[in-house]
């Protein structure tokens, strides 16, 4: 891995709020990357960003960054998918100190890193205006998203409909939402499963994605997991292909090539 130019960046208060930051050498403002670590939402390091990536990138004169954010054990839902929003805010604000263009910034992850670029790419600008945090006030937008594994959604109940299988018993839904087994079929778990979810934010006027997916494609076995499958993919493509009155919407691209997850 090449050495990161910032180590352990604090972009907010908690100490799990750090990021590393490798800047592409260019005398103009250079793209930026932003890579999401995996884990399930209760494990993961920025540290597993993969070298290659970081290198490859570095190459073609894009910058990277790779974020921690705080971990569902840390606070449950919306905290993790704030923290990611709030370390593109950071780093848009440091676009003229750290030779960064505030124009062209991507996001990419694995597994939840991706679920949280996803839904970074396709959610409504978050910037708050008013706000007495200058971060809060930066745009949340991003220009594409480039993920591997990325869920389509985090609610049951679109799961269960959608992909079968055993994909709702992996440990990272009841955890990601902090819900007590009474507390999974409430108004209030369908509300933070709806604002979770990805595929619900998608419309005309989202940036570009493309979905990487390293599982079999056949469809999934009712005793498999599933949680990294490229129905999800599919389905996301699906509601995208809906929108073709922009040029945009139709940009997604899947693959389901074998590959080594990193």
């Amino acid at each position: 891995m090449p050495t990161a130019d910032l180590a352990d960046a604090k972009y907010g208060p908690h100490e799990r709020n750090v990021l590393d930051v490798w800047k592409a050498r260019s005398d103009r403002p250079t793209p930026l990357v932003i890579f999401f670590h995996g884990g399930g939402f209760y494990a993961g390091d920025k540290s597993n960003v993969s070298p290659a990536l970081v290198e490859g990138l570095l190459k073609s004169g894009i910058s990277v960054a790779s974020s921690n954010y705080r971990l569902s054990q840390h606070a449950p839902f919306p905290a993790p998918f704030a923290d990611c929003a709030r370390a593109v805010q950071f780093l848009r604000s440091k676009a003229g100190e750290w030779n960064i263009d505030p124009k062209r910034i991507a996001v990419s992850g694995y597994s939840a890193g991706a679920g949280v670029a996803l839904w970074l790419n396709f959610h409504d600008d978050m910037a708050d205006p008013k706000s007495d945090d200058p971060i809060l006030r930066q745009s949340t937008k991003v220009t594409c998203a480039a993920v591997h594994g990325g869920p389509a959604s985090f609610d049951p109940r679109w799961i269960r409909k959608n992909m079968g299988g055993r994909t709702t018993e992996h440990p990272a839904f009841q955890k990601l939402f902090g819900l007590k087994d009474d507390e999974r079929d409430t108004p209030r778990a369908h509300q933070m499963y709806e604002e979770a979810s990805p595929i619900n934010f998608i419309s005309a006027d989202d940036g570009p994605a493309l979905l990487y997916y390293g599982e079999a494609k056949p469809p999934l076995k009712p005793s498999a997991m599933g949680i990294h499958h490229h129905q999800y993919g599919l389905l996301m493509k699906e509601k995208l292909d809906a929108l073709k009155s922009n040029a945009r919407s139709s940009t997604i691209t899947t693959s389901t090539r074998r590959c080594t997850p990193t």
